[in-house]
């Protein structure tokens, strides 16, 4: 571990010093940690000006005015949901120490803006000045990054499902991880590692954005000295963090903590009532105005009943309105408080009691320490309620829908190694649609090569490409007799083949074509065409909602199922083969066809990206988890936000990297200095000696 504070510098002491590494990655340096809070604050304003205030209109729903009509669904949903009033709410339920933090914080951003807004280019582009933060905003950017999280659009989903299938069919398209969910993490244990000391490795996948969701930094100060991936906007650093003595990363639990109701609703003179297990009650209701640039400005009305707010539907509509209810704006609670004490944990022990206070998501946690011990357990509030709220929107009116208390959160024991990939493990008691299980599998079968693991073997995991979920399709492929000659040929090939989607394969390319054309016939059949149809649901939730996406993320399990009894897989299959041989298979490799897709705000700006960006390798089923959405487009826009190693031996043989580089601004040096390390798979060392830093200003 390095020195807890940099070498002293002649001259008057100041409370804040700002260093960067080779790859402009900031050390910061405080006296204390109000003052480390400020400084995290003003150089995130500093890097991440424009990403900033795109986050922070987005989480009081205001991104339209200036971003345009293709935001309005959001800005509609954020207004319904009451994102920007639930973290009022939570913040004014935070400790007076951690609403002190968040302050410095929030003062640190608005200097920030004030001295630095003006050199990203997307404001003059815009024709927008930089706002004012407030106490809370902090508290609702989380929100806005997690209030999908949990993915509770996916019971709009089953409903549908239901509907149109019957009830037996709900769980038809389960296993498909659509679309926020998914991340790779695992623990080496000391007896498996070369040092004699825990590995922790963490990928989290996540829409990929320019710049990235993830802020590699490094906060310091003589109480704690912490590398860790931040979430620019956010104090701290929650989900992956090396303090020197304990480290620790998360992925998505797949926990099912929010839930949806179906509310029968009236209006009286006195305004809106919604009918609850005890009859009639009054519910809140307001409207708000979404302003829209190159648009009229759109009237929104705010509906909340003592389920909560609606996010579909409304009083004057013709069937029911649906309403979310979530924990933090039950408990008003974001799990804020754990956020300081994460940065002061020194053992698993201190990690272990930081994490009893996290809320919102509900996540899976690995830990470890210097000293040998392990940790690995679930993290946040799950509702205890009837196991019917977990599936569907469940009837308001109807008693027994009620939440009572909290789920105990499970844990498990270290024994050589332990992974969490969103599959159903450690969690699985607590919600009811989980990723596959091919990726935490193949990392356990990777993790199983030798005991002698170090942070440089470990990008040979994060990098795997083999599809496992292509199995099922070519063992049906395998069965069919009598195909043509050019048919025969391509099943010929694709059996050949090592099920590695590699950017370079010209069969892993004619393999994603057949899954595609084999989505597409699922789609088109009678029984399943019909639910492509739009039931009026927010577009907001079309992700959620896509009968194609959802059959291509099932296609393994749809391939073998006994629920659709007037489909033949087999004759899909065979109808797809041909088509495609007919037409002349594909002559490009996969990475030609994977590329790819970074969400910017203002993608039309010169120095930003223009379109489909380089090829990848992998897929939605390989540890390298690049996600596209068969049927629809090879085109990927989820991968790895960010990959890193922690070594408990030393944390200077810790490793990380992100997508493009530390700084948000076009055109400067560090904008996308990491960009090929990231797509060749490579990690870039964590550097925590001070003489190896830069100071670029001490008067920071």
């Amino acid at each position: 571990m390095s020195d807890p504070q940099p070498p002293p510098l002649p001259g008057t002491p100041v409370d804040a010093r700002l260093y960067r590494d080779a790859h402009g990655i900031p050390h910061l340096w405080a006296a204390d940690p109000l003052a480390l809070a400020h400084a995290q604050g003003r150089n995130a304003a500093t890097d991440r000006s424009w990403q900033l205030e795109v986050e922070r209109h987005r989480s009081q729903g205001t991104s339209a005015a200036f971003l345009g009509l293709d935001h309005l669904d959001w800005d509609v949903f954020a207004r319904q949901v009451r994102l920007a009033d639930t973290a009022r709410r939570c913040f004014a339920a935070l400790d007076a120490p951690t609403a002190a933090w968040v302050r410095a914080y929030v003062a640190g951003v608005n200097r920030g803006l004030r001295e630095s807004a003006h050199l990203a280019p997307e404001f003059d582009t815009a024709g927008l000045a930089p706002g004012q933060w407030q106490e809370w905003t902090p508290l609702a950017l989380w929100l806005s990054h997690h209030i999908l999280f949990a993915g509770f659009p996916g019971k709009l989903w089953r409903e549908r499902v239901a509907r149109v299938l019957g009830d037996h069919a709900v769980h038809l398209f389960a296993t498909d991880g659509l679309p926020a969910s998914g991340s790779n993490g695992w623990l080496v244990a000391p007896e498996r590692t070369a040092s004699g000391a825990a590995l922790i490795a963490g990928d989290p996948h996540r829409f990929i954005e320019t710049p990235g969701v993830y802020q590699q930094i490094r906060l310091a100060c003589p109480e704690y000295d912490v590398v860790g991936l931040a979430v620019p906007g956010v104090p701290g650093i929650a989900h992956f963090g090396h303090t020197g003595g304990v480290a620790w990363a998360i992925t998505n639990s797949m926990a099912d903590y929010q839930d949806l109701y179906r509310e029968r609703l009236r209006r009286t003179p006195d305004g809106v009532e919604a009918l609850g297990p005890d009859g009639w009650q009054p519910a809140a209701a307001h409207t708000e105005t979404v302003e829209v640039a190159g648009a009229d400005p759109v009237t929104v009305e705010v509906v909340e009943t003592a389920r909560g707010p609606l996010i579909a539907g409304s009083p004057d509509g013709a069937g029911d309105a649906v309403s979310l209810r979530h924990p933090p704006r039950v408990t008003g609670r974001l799990g804020f408080e754990a956020l300081p004490a994460l940065l002061r944990a020194r053992t698993v022990a201190d990690l272990d009691r930081a994490l009893d206070d996290w809320a919102e998501p509900v996540n899976v946690v690995l830990a470890a320490d210097t000293a040998g011990a392990l940790l690995h357990r679930v993290a946040g509030t799950v509702p205890a309620r009837d196991p019917r709220n977990l599936v569907r929107p469940v009837p308001a009116p109807e008693p027994g829908h009620e939440w009572h208390g909290l789920r105990p959160l499970p844990r498990a024991e270290v024994r050589g190694c332990a992974v969490m990939a969103n599959e159903r493990g450690l969690a699985g008691p607590l919600g009811i649609e989980f990723c596959a299980p091919h990726r935490a599998e193949r990392i356990a079968e990777l993790l199983a090569d030798g005991d002698d693991w170090t942070t440089d073997r470990m990008a040979a995991v994060h990098t795997d490409t083999l599809l496992p979920s292509a199995r099922p399709l070519l063992d049906l492929l395998a069965q069919l007799p009598d195909l043509g000659a050019r048919a025969a040929e391509l099943r010929d090939e694709l059996l050949g083949w090592d099920r590695r989607m590699d950017a370079h394969s010209v069969t892993a390319a004619r393999y994603a074509e057949l899954r595609s054309a084999v989505v597409r016939r699922y789609a088109a059949t009678p029984e399943l065409a019909a639910l492509a149809e739009p039931d009026g649901l927010p577009p907001v939730f079309a992700p959620w909602l896509s009968a194609t996406a959802r059959i291509g993320f099932a296609l393994e399990h749809l391939l073998a199922t006994e629920l659709l009894p007037g489909i033949d897989p087999a004759a899909l299959v065979r109808a797809a083969v041909e088509e495609l041989a007919a037409a002349g298979s594909t002559e490009d490799t996969w990475g030609e066809r994977h590329r790819l897709f970074a969400w910017s705000a203002l993608p039309a700006l010169p120095a930003g990206p223009a379109g489909p960006g380089p090829g990848l390798s992998g897929d939605h089923d390989c540890v390298l988890a690049t996600s596209s959405v068969p049927g629809v487009t090879d085109v990927s826009a989820r991968a790895s936000a960010a990959r890193l190693v922690w070594d408990l031996a030393d944390r200077q043989r810790s490793a990380w990297i992100v997508p493009h580089g530390a700084h948000g601004h076009p055109g400067h040096p560090h904008h996308r200095d990491q960009h090929r390390l990231w797509l060749s798979g490579a990690l870039t060392p964590v550097v925590t000696d001070w003489n190896r830093l830069t100071e670029e200003n001490s008067d920071h």
